[in-house]
């Protein structure tokens, strides 16, 4: 995924297109900051999994959301329209997200698999369900998915 962004990079500034190039710089070092710090101790570089290049990816498209609603608040439509910028080159970096039928049907599998049949059973059943479909969904939508489904 690093060598794809640094050609993109490339690509954007043979371009000129000063958008893209400012979006996946910054998505590089943030990729760059999260592999230095999975390193182990020996030093040596580790690449990260697909799963972990998700993360943050969406991790830097929530940054840009949160930052265009408190913007919008502020009246700052110069930034919005920044922000609302970058947001769309990174969501050309990440797969469509799950419908809502087959993350139904994800969790549902997770909980008949768990045994849950209450809220009290809510953390049996978030753990495999994050391990499951981290990177795909946003966990507090996964979260609320699950509550609604054991409340009943």
């Amino acid at each position: 995924m690093l060598d794809q962004l640094t050609e993109d990079i490339k690509d954007a500034m043979r371009a000129k297109d000063k958008v893209r190039l400012r979006t996946l710089r910054s998505l590089r070092a943030a990729l760059q900051k999260k592999q230095i710090a999975e390193r182990d101790g020996s030093g040596d570089e580790s690449e990260l999994s697909e799963q972990e290049v998700l993360t943050v990816i969406r991790k830097e498209a929530k940054q840009r959301k949160e930052s265009i609603e408190q913007f919008a608040e502020g009246g700052r439509d110069d930034l919005v329209a920044k922000e609302k910028e970058e947001l769309a080159v990174l969501d050309e970096y990440l797969p469509d997200p799950l419908s809502d039928e087959k993350l139904h049907a994800i969790i549902d599998d997770i909980i008949e698999e768990t045994g849950a049949s209450s809220m009290a059973d809510m953390g049996r059943v978030m753990g495999p369900a994050m391990s499951t479909l981290r990177g795909q969904v946003d966990g507090g939508r996964v979260q609320q998915i699950v509550q609604e489904k054991l409340m009943g």
